[in-house]
């Protein structure tokens, strides 16, 4: 496994979770831990990130604590936290401290981080091409690094108040909200519309080790258009265009590795591994993933392409 991710969880059918079977618990239980002297740091952190970097903005998140799979139900058991406090405990240089205090008092080594939920796609095109991003140099995290679409499900857009509140989150409606902000960033990220992309499907759920264990849910997209037809979509902008510099297909795992974000890791890892239990004899009904997709599997390992595979494309705007 790459140093820079861990798997929290691992879909364990063939072609991954849909909706339907995905549960929402949402407590103060699951919000983070406080230590006395938190909050001068954080805003010590965030103050001195924002001089760094003026991008940045602060905003409610989904906190991850845990999930639980029942039979063939996922349930996600979420708390609420901020972008504010990612910066502040995640990116903190005290993250590692952070962690041992957590393990030392609750015996959970991110029970004083911040931990926000964000998510990622593998958005596979109709010629059969992984769709990744160039990073801008002027995101939060990760920056210039490749990445798969992404970004955060968000509170407000699922509260029934005016304010975020646990209690104004009803949990069939972040259970929504986890699904449909994934294509919501695809849509935003890529200017692709609504109608050429397939509901997500939940792969597994990435440890970002490099940003103390923040995780990302990661899933699968079809996409109904071509590669050179989401790089002509691409090219004319979306709404978040600034955060991304290039577009890259890839077929094979290979040269890219290493330039690859944690999240991207994680979602390509996932991809293959839960796409490879097809190769296993599994009987288990398909969720509508094209078989043409087991032709990635055909991976060596990291960092290696095997002899068929063809050249990796890639275009920079």
């Amino acid at each position: 496994m790459d140093p820079d991710i861990s798997l929290l969880f691992k879909c364990p059918a063939l072609g991954g979770i849909p909706e339907s079977h995905v549960r929402v618990e949402l407590s103060p239980l699951y919000d983070r831990n406080s230590l006395p002297a938190d909050q001068a740091q954080i805003d010590s952190v965030w103050a001195a990130r924002c001089r760094q970097n003026p991008w940045l903005f602060d905003g409610a998140k989904f906190r991850l604590h845990s999930v639980k799979l029942d039979g063939s139900i996922l349930t996600f058991h979420l708390g609420l936290t901020s972008y504010k406090d990612f910066v502040g405990t995640n990116l903190a240089e005290t993250a590692r401290q952070l962690q041992e205090q957590g393990h030392k008092d609750f015996g959970n080594s991110q029970a004083y981080l911040a931990d926000p939920l964000g998510v990622g796609a593998v958005l596979h095109t109709a010629d059969d091409n992984l769709v990744f991003l160039r990073r801008s140099l002027c995101v939060g995290e990760a920056p210039g690094k490749i990445d798969v679409p992404g970004g955060h499900p968000e509170p407000q857009d699922a509260s029934v108040g005016s304010l975020i509140r646990h209690q104004d989150l009803p949990g069939d409606l972040v259970v929504g909200e986890l699904f449909s902000s994934v294509l919501r960033e695809i849509q935003d990220e890529m200017n692709l519309q609504p109608d050429t992309l397939s509901r997500p499907l939940l792969l597994g759920i990435v440890r970002n080790e490099t940003t103390a264990g923040r995780c990302s849910a990661e899933f699968y997209v079809r996409c109904s258009l071509s590669s050179e037809e989401v790089k002509q979509r691409y090219a004319l902008g979306g709404p978040e265009a600034q955060e991304s510099v290039g577009i890259i297909f890839v077929s094979r795992e290979g040269e890219w590795w290493n330039e690859l974000c944690p999240s991207a890791k994680g979602a390509v890892k996932l991809y293959t591994e839960v796409l490879s239990l097809s190769l296993k004899g599994c009987s288990l009904p398909k969720c509508q993933i094209s078989t043409q997709i087991h032709r990635f599997l055909l991976f060596s390992k990291r960092g290696q392409l095997c002899q068929d595979s063809p050249p990796l494309q890639k275009t920079n705007w």
